[in-house]
């Protein structure tokens, strides 16, 4: 599944967790000095941890304790963090199998003036899952919609990685076939931002590979099990990462891949230099790749150079 999430919720919230709130009588429950809350209706989207249950926020357990329904991907994940938060709530489901029915009913009970909270099994709802599609009809219909912010695998990678955090783009999951997943890869070559990708274990080696053929040999870092006990920060490039994974097997966990931007070259302004380099990129490379190659190295538009470069190849066949 295209999901910000992690399938085993493991570690201890520890002696500075939040106490789990009382659970509320006739929709209220007591906050601070005696005084008495209750939700406003609405869709409360609430980030729950991607490891360590003591990353959960006093905001998200309030609102878990108050929801007239808690809406998960898979009950038995989101059971666990409830009962470590001392809480048992009715929970609906909504994932990417079901989705399309459930989500009638959600808005109905939504539009009827109730208070539903959507967690995904880790991390931040509606990131890489169905989720965005409820949130989308809600704000078309007038629904208030209230982030609950919280963990998020992509931006705790991102923050710990060292790279630039100025501006970054967050890909998610690339196609797992290594030809579809090359040209995503061919999109991203010129996009001047550190990118954040998803991966599963098993493809890990095989997307390092592509990602350093069509990329070049950045700099990268792979973020596995954070938060976890075994959490892992391996800094290098992405041709010896891919090296490294290649022989040292599958690794366990959630991965999250940190891409470092291609350095800002000068840009070459003498168009017969640049159709030289498109004309040795295009001997061994398709126009669109040999594009992007040329734009990293030039500084020029890769639109441009791609529609030179099916000139060039165009002349080359005549």
């Amino acid at each position: 599944m295209r999901r910000e999430r992690t399938r085993h919720l493991t570690g201890s919230a520890g002696r500075g967790s939040p106490q789990p709130a009382a659970a509320p009588e006739g929709g209220a429950a007591t906050e601070g000095a005696g005084r008495e809350s209750q939700l406003a209706p609405g869709l409360y989207l609430v980030a729950t941890p991607i490891g360590n249950l003591g990353d959960i926020t006093r905001r998200a357990e309030t609102v878990l304790t108050l929801a007239d329904l808690v809406v998960c991907e898979d009950r038995r994940v989101t059971s666990r963090l409830l009962r470590h938060l001392g809480l048992s709530r009715p929970l609906g489901l909504y994932h990417e199998h079901n989705a399309e029915a459930a989500r009638p009913e959600l808005l109905a009970r939504l539009e009827a003036g109730g208070s539903v909270a959507l967690v995904s099994d880790a991390g931040t709802p509606a990131v890489s899952d169905p989720g965005y599609k409820l949130v989308r009809e809600a704000v078309r219909r007038g629904i208030r919609v209230h982030p609950i912010p919280g963990p998020s695998a992509a931006l705790a990678a991102l923050v710990a990685s060292g790279l630039p955090t100025d501006r970054f783009l967050f890909q998610g999951f690339l196609p797992p076939r290594s030809s579809a997943r090359r040209r995503v890869l061919e999109e991203l070559a010129t996009v001047r931002a550190t990118l954040l990708l998803f991966e599963a274990p098993h493809r890990l080696a095989e997307t390092l590979a592509d990602a350093a053929a069509v990329l070049g040999d950045r700099p990268a870092v792979i973020a596995r099990e954070l938060t976890k006990l075994h959490e892992e920060l391996r800094p290098g490039t992405l041709g010896s990462l891919a090296a490294a994974y290649a022989t040292a097997g599958t690794p366990k966990g959630e991965i999250v891949i940190v891409v470092a931007p291609p350095e800002a070259p000068a840009v070459v302004e003498d168009d017969a230099a640049v159709d030289r380099l498109l004309a040795a990129a295009l001997r061994t490379k398709r126009p669109r790749l040999a594009a992007g190659e040329v734009a990293a190295a030039t500084g020029r538009s890769a639109n441009e150079l791609y529609k030179r470069a099916l000139a060039l190849s165009a002349r080359e066949r005549s």
